[in-house]
């Protein structure tokens, strides 16, 4: 895709005209200078751990540390927030998600990162590296972190046979009306795409991030029949977790996390239907103003060691981007669990993408939707 198709989202939000650490933030730095003595980061929970919150998981203090930048840190709850967190101008790093980077190149917040200047770069999964949630023409805005998917989870007594296929929460759904829940964001109506590339292959959906108005209109729809079934929509991952747990929920989707968090003997599985599955691929990038771009370099650099990466992805509960990092995860089958460096695994995952008007399957005798369409589809489906 083009930078001037991504620049269609500055709609979005506002546009950054500084440079990192004073220079041209459209160019990524060519050299490093003397840490500075602090670095403010933005990310989702469990991925910045001081040991405040645990004393048992701490990976910041070795940073400090190691470098002498002292860290303070934010936690956001979703992409959108993080999106307009990053327009204050108050952060060095920001850990965002597909659904969110191509929004902060797009608006100038974030600046290219030269990967030359980030060792342990070299040890990423090649499959997580210059994807479309993390480069534009060639160029990277970041470091891959952790990846995992949306799966299906389901109540083992009340969903029966065990389900296969997403049909469980779309057209087959009224069986279990107020029951039924799902990821409480614009980004979900990939899910009902995905759905439709299988179930309706006349509407030509290639990417399901990629919806011109005809297919994003199937979409909603197909999203609107839902929402009669849906008994709670979720952002926050510990509600869904309580919701499975009491049976107030007893299909949607869900993250192995969820699963795995479950008090004992809850009577619930999850699945990768055969549709597939959306999913998410992280990625630390550098502000385009950052007042410590040096620092910065550094934990994007520290995060991505095997040892960090690690003890970041399995607290958090995903798949670690560092092909070392399975030598020190404390579960000797944490990257099993999550399916770590299994190409396969992760060939059917459509990781998050901001939608653009340029169309990211290729096409180019139509205009797609692009993300402020799906914001306002979205309000439209929950009413």
């Amino acid at each position: 895709m083009a930078i001037a198709s991504v620049a269609l989202l500055t709609a979005c939000g506002t546009g950054g005209d500084g440079g990192t650490g004073g220079a041209d933030s459209s160019e990524a730095p060519t050299e490093l200078g003397e840490n500075e003595s602090t670095v403010s980061i933005l990310a989702w929970p469990g991925y910045v751990e001081d040991g405040s919150n645990d004393p048992s998981v701490d990976w910041v203090s070795a940073f400090e540390e190691e470098t002498g930048c002292m860290v303070t840190s934010k936690t956001y709850g979703t992409s959108d927030e993080a999106f307009n967190l990053m327009k204050t101008g108050e952060y060095d790093v920001v850990a965002a998600s597909g659904d969110a980077s191509l929004r902060l190149v797009a608006a100038g917040d974030v600046a290219p990162v030269n990967t030359d200047l980030i060792p342990n770069y070299e040890g990423i999964y090649d499959f997580l590296k210059m994807q479309d949630w993390n480069s534009v023409d060639g160029v990277a805005y970041g470091i891959p972190h952790g990846y995992g998917a949306n799966l299906l989870m389901y109540n083992t007594d009340a969903v029966t046979p065990a389900p296969t296929s997403w049909d469980v929460v779309f057209d087959e759904s009224a069986q279990y009306t107020g029951k039924v829940t799902a990821y409480d964001s614009p980004i979900y109506i990939a899910d009902a795409a995905m759905y439709l590339m299988t179930h309706q292959p006349d509407l030509g959906i290639e990417n399901p991030y990629s919806l011109d108005e005809t297919q994003l209109a199937a979409a909603v729809d197909l999203l609107k029949a839902q929402r009669e079934n849906i008994g709670e929509y979720w952002s926050d991952y510990l509600k869904s977790i309580q919701a499975f747990e009491t049976g107030d929920t007893v299909v949607g989707t869900t993250w192995q996390v969820i699963r795995n968090s479950l008090a004992e003997g809850t009577p619930a599985e999850v699945v990768l239907p055969e549709e597939g599955v959306t999913g998410w691929s992280d990625t630390w990038m550098v502000a385009s103003e950052a007042q410590s771009p040096n620092c910065a370099y550094a934990w994007l650099n520290y995060i991505a060691s095997p040892e960090a990466n690690a003890q970041a992805t399995e607290y958090f509960g995903e798949a670690p981007s560092n092909q070392g990092a399975c030598d020190f995860t404390v579960n000797p089958d944490q990257c099993e669990i999550f399916h770590a460096g299994d190409e396969e695994y992760a060939s059917q995952i459509w990781y998050w993408s901001t939608p653009i008007e340029d169309c990211l399957d290729g096409r180019t005798d139509v205009k797609c939707t692009d993300y402020s369409d799906w914001t306002t589809a979205w309000q439209e489906i929950k009413g």
